[in-house]
């Protein structure tokens, strides 16, 4: 696991904690829980009067920091250590949740190209891609991101577009076809006229749709916040009510700290933050948690192309021919010098490397195939 500075500085306060109540309980020391108060329970004294004073947001927090209060005033320093304690690291557990997200969406933002070969007057010069204009002549070589989204004005290539659709296979480009920026230039060189900016292309628009995401428009989590505000006024009515009752504090803190909705609060956005990130883990974007609700009442699933389901890697499964060993020596031996991932599985399938043949004069047609010599 990779922890950001902020992070490890939360584990660390919660590991602290955990110790110093440990020890608290074992050696019958009270004064080591405030270790525990100090550390765990001052962020959640922060935050309660940042969303009253702020927003007046009655929440969990502020019950948890009444429930501490009162623990302490009643001599009960251990209880509202490990109420601080057990709220840090549900925090903790959310927060690290959420970065894993963040960081699937940096990896995205790293794969917006950078720089871009911009013709003016007969003439190539490199630009950044923030700096180039609707209407503008771009060079793109093969190996090359194409920087933003445009029309092919001149050249013929292969293009990955995986990273936008999730289909594995090159697709085929030609003059007056559209591409797009991020996606993968693998064989041709071409030049193309752009159509959007780099804050409007089509990768942009991905990276702000999942950077969209958020567990809050959730319905389950609109819903739990919303029980979790008519559980903060229920108990402190139920504990007005009980010390009025019985002159007992004891009993009304018992009942706050009972009544603190912490595992409501927190569980609901989390499950949602996790749903989110392993999905985009493996590819799949998730544009928010209401999306992800709308999975459960879902039965069936229309998929537009077999590179979202497969694993994207051709196999050869039968060969027709009179003489299949020497055909296929001879294939793999053209399909050698070939990126395509058709011609890699040729290639797989033969699996010889040292018999192959050497060939001369290979030439790629994009859209068309490839031709050599051999002997």
């Amino acid at each position: 696991m990779k922890f950001s500075k902020h992070e490890k500085i939360d584990l660390l306060a919660i590991l602290i904690s955990a110790i110093s109540l440990i020890a608290s309980f074992i050696l019958s020391i009270d004064y080591l829980s405030w270790i525990a108060v100090i550390l765990c329970g001052i962020p959640i004294f922060r935050e309660c009067a940042e969303g009253l004073i702020t927003e007046f947001d009655i929440k969990a927090d502020l019950l948890v920091s009444i429930a501490i209060v009162a623990s302490i005033i009643i001599g009960e320093v251990f209880a509202a250590g490990e109420i601080a304690t057990i709220m840090a690291i549900g925090g903790f557990l959310e927060e690290y949740t959420v970065s894993k997200t963040q960081g699937r969406i940096k990896e995205l933002v790293n794969m917006t190209p950078q720089v871009a070969v911009r013709i003016r007057n007969g003439k190539e010069e490199r630009i950044l891609a923030s700096e180039v204009q609707i209407g503008d002549i771009l060079k793109v070589l093969p190996g090359e991101s194409i920087p933003t989204d445009g029309r092919i004005i001149n050249g013929e290539t292969s293009i990955d577009q995986s990273t936008l659709t999730g289909e594995s296979i090159p697709v085929d480009k030609k003059a007056n076809d559209d591409v797009y920026s991020g996606t993968i230039n693998l064989y041709g060189s071409f030049t193309m006229e752009t159509t959007k900016i780099s804050d409007d292309s089509s990768l942009q628009k991905l990276i702000k749709l999942v950077e969209s995401s958020s567990p809050e428009n959730a319905n389950v989590v609109r819903q739990a916040d919303k029980w979790a505000t008519f559980v903060v006024v229920i108990a402190f009515t139920a504990a007005i009510l009980t010390y009025l009752y019985t002159f007992e504090i004891a009993r009304s803190v018992t009942i706050l700290v009972v009544f603190c909705p912490c595992a409501l609060v927190l569980a609901t956005p989390t499950a949602i933050m996790a749903a989110i990130g392993n999905l985009t883990k493996y590819g799949i974007l998730v544009k928010d948690g209401a999306s992800i609700e709308e999975l459960a009442r879902t039965d069936e699933l229309v998929f537009d192309k077999t590179g979202t389901l497969t694993y994207g890697t051709p196999e050869i499964v039968d060969i027709i021919s009179n003489n299949p060993k020497k055909m296929m020596r001879m294939l793999a031996s053209l399909e050698s010098k070939s990126e395509h991932p058709i011609a890699k599985a040729i290639v797989k399938y033969y699996d010889n490397a040292d018999e192959l043949l050497d060939v001369e004069d290979f030439t790629m047609h994009i859209g068309k195939g490839v031709t050599g010599i051999i002997n």
